[in-house]
This record gives structure tokens, C-alpha cells and sequence, in this order.
């Protein structure tokens, strides 16, 4: 098997698809990769949300990772089932989210959780439900908007306002300052570096200003995958990139952030329309869905044309259909993994051109025991 071909699986005939296939050699090289970026596993709080699994926690953890960001509860409550030391459940805590919050904290002593906050009103429900039902103090970060326009209050005088709160608040301890810059994804270095430079100054002095008070700001976590290599430079930013682990289509255009596809689809042809068509068995169900076609770079097939996408069908438009029977397997790296991950209960792993075991995808659930 030649490099190019690294994708191909010996036994696919034993994988029903469409199917989720990782590759763990690639996933390793790509924390080794990250690990190498950031100057240490220490700088890292890796997003659970993009695989989800226990089996790619623990690749990490082997690399010295010990820091995590995660979305939900369950993917908080997998990742310290996984042995992490801290966790930063990096979405705003309300409703009975906050309850189960803190019931994890008593769950799972060894582990640390933090909670983010953007208003008044959820931080004091937070101190209110931690003095009801837990001992000692739970760390929480300020999240903070700078240009996605998702969550966070803007670096401003409000936010300064409600970090002096966090401070006078019982049971709860000052964690420093959260941003998320999702929308920065010019493929130029020198561009992307530029509106992160610009996006986060209003943030920086913020962080500034609160230590001039003397308020403790012990940590500043920023970024996603794009900005990665740029929050990477600053040795006073911890790095939360997600997509690195497994990359995808949408991200291959960044010279400066040298990852390996490492998790595919598989999907089979199921029917030949016409001569010139296939319809393969990647319908929306296996697929993400929220980004523009294409959303599936198809490996040996990247110049077919798109004719139809719906729940069970992806049907394409090739002159060398003829070359693809129905049973044929096709390989397929996502535009976008993440949400395609969470479309599928587990994960075909494959060491040297074969498939060998099965990754469960607990994330994915709502909910686990809490």
C-alpha cells in the first residue's frame, strides 16, 4: 500500500456503511504534532467535542495533556471518567445544566471543573447552587465576545464589572478570562494573524486592567483550531484547539497548521441512476450537513460534480462511473468532522490498512449518569 493510498482499508468488506473510520497512528502524530505547536502539553485544553471518545482522551493523556474543553455535560462527565485533572465546560451553565454541574463536581473528586459565565444573573445561580450542594469552591471563567458574537459579553466595562462580582461571590474562585475566535479562517497566515491580533487586544487589556485591581486572572484560554498557531506564539495563552485530532476538508487550505486527515467516512455506491451517476449511501444522516457542498471530499473521485444530497443519498455526477459498481467502497474526508462524528454511535479504528477494533462515541449522548 503507497502513501497515497494510506486510507484504504483491507478488510472493508466486513465495515457496513456508511461508517466512521479513525486512524490512530494519524490521530497520535497530530497530538504529537499539536504538542510540539503549543511548546508543551501544559499550554493545551484540547475540545472533547471533536471526537467525543475515551480512546482519543487517552492518546492525548499519553502525551501529557491532562487540560481539556469540553461542550456538555456529558462529554464533561466522559472526560473525567477518562482521568482528566481539569475540566472546562466551556458553555454557559443555566436551567438545570447548573445543578448537574455541580452534581459532577461531587461525582468525580479527582477531577477539576470549570464553569464560564457571561451575565449576573447565571453566576449567582451558580454560587447559590454550589453553596446548596457542594464543598469548596468551583473555579469560573469569564467568557468573553470577541467577534464571534455566540456567547460572551464584549471587553468592556460591563465585563470588568461582572469579574469584580465573580470575586466577591461565595464559593466561587476567579479563573481568568475564556474567547472563542471561530470566525477568524482566512487561509493567509499573515491575515488571520493580523484580525486575531485585532480581535483580542480589547481582551488583553482587559486581562490587564484586572490584574492592575489585583484580581487574580490565572489563566487566559483562547482559540480554535485556525488560531491555533497564532495564540501558540503568546506564552501567556493556553490553547484550545479541537479539530487538530482528526482535521477535515474545510481546513486544509492552512499552511501554517500541518495536520493529517485522520478520521474518514465510508460510504459504498447503491445504485447507478443514469450512466454518468452513483448515488452512494451518505445521506445527511451520515454526514454533516450545515456546511455548503461539498461536505465531502471524496478521495479518488474529487472532480465528480454534485447532483443531489436528502436523508439516505448522495448521488454524484462522474464520466468514469462505469469504474464504480454498486458494492464499490469510497472514502470521504468530511468538511466538516465534528458534527459528523457526533452522527455515529462508534468509530471503525484502522492500524495498518486494517480494521481492527471499535472507538464508542459516549460523547455524543446528553447524557451519561448525571
Amino acid at each position: 500500500m503507497t502513501d497515497a493510498d494510506w486510507y484504504r482499508v483491507k478488510n472493508a468488506w466486513q465495515v457496513p456503511s456508511p461508517a466512521l473510520l479513525v486512524y490512530p497512528n494519524r490521530v497520535e502524530e497530530n497530538v504529537r504534532r499539536a504538542v510540539d505547536i503549543a511548546g508543551g502539553p501544559e499550554r493545551l485544553w484540547p475540545h472533547v467535542k471533536t471526537h467525543k471518545m475515551a480512546d482519543v482522551l487517552a492518546i492525548q493523556r499519553r502525551h501529557g495533556i491532562e487540560t481539556f474543553k469540553v461542550a456538555t455535560i456529558a462529554e464533561a462527565e466522559l472526560t473525567a471518567q477518562s482521568g482528566a485533572r481539569e475540566v472546562l465546560l466551556a458553555y454557559p451553565l443555566v436551567g438545570p445544566n447548573v445543578e448537574r454541574f455541580v452534581a459532577l463536581t461531587r461525582l468525580y473528586p479527582e477531577t477539576k471543573f470549570l464553569a464560564l459565565f457571561d451575565n449576573e444573573d447565571a453566576i449567582r445561580k451558580l454560587s447559590e447552587g454550589v453553596v446548596v450542594s457542594a464543598t469548596g469552591g468551583v473555579e469560573v471563567l469569564l467568557d468573553l465576545n470577541v467577534g464571534m458574537n455566540r456567547t460572551g459579553v464584549a471587553p468592556s466595562e460591563l465585563a470588568a464589572k461582572l469579574y469584580r462580582l465573580l470575586a466577591t461571590l461565595p464559593n466561587l474562585i476567579p479563573g481568568g478570562l475564556h474567547t472563542y475566535d471561530g470566525h477568524i479562517t482566512m487561509s493567509d497566515p499573515a491575515e488571520r494573524s493580523k484580525a486575531a491580533e485585532s480581535a483580542h487586544a480589547p481582551a488583553f487589556a482587559l486581562r490587564d486592567e484586572l490584574i492592575a485591581e489585583g484580581l487574580p486572572v490565572p489563566r487566559y484560554i483562547a482559540g480554535g483550531s485556525p488560531t491555533f498557531s497564532i495564540h501558540a506564539k503568546n506564552p501567556t495563552v493556553s490553547c484550545s484547539p479541537g479539530t487538530f485530532v482528526f482535521w477535515d476538508s474545510g481546513y486544509t487550505p492552512y499552511p501554517d497548521l500541518d495536520f493529517l486527515p485522520a478520521a474518514l467516512v465510508l460510504t459504498r455506491v447503491i445504485s447507478h441512476p443514469t450512466p454518468t451517476q452513483l448515488c452512494l449511501d451518505l445521506g445527511y444522516k451520515a454526514i454533516a450537513s450545515e456546511q455548503p457542498q461539498p461536505r465531502v471530499k471524496l478521495l479518488g473521485l474529487e472532480d465528480a460534480a454534485l447532483v443531489g444530497h436528502s436523508e439516505e443519498h448522495l448521488v454524484i455526477e462522474t464520466p468514469r462511473a462505469s469504474e464504480f459498481p454498486p458494492g464499490t467502497e469510497v472514502f470521504g474526508i468530511p468538511r466538516h468532522i465534528c458534527p459528523t462524528v457526533a452522527l455515529y454511535d462508534e468509530a471503525i479504528a484502522v492500524i495498518d490498512g486494517k480494521a481492527v477494533g471499535r472507538w464508542p462515541i459516549l460523547g455524543r449522548r446528553r447524557r451519561l449518569s448525571v
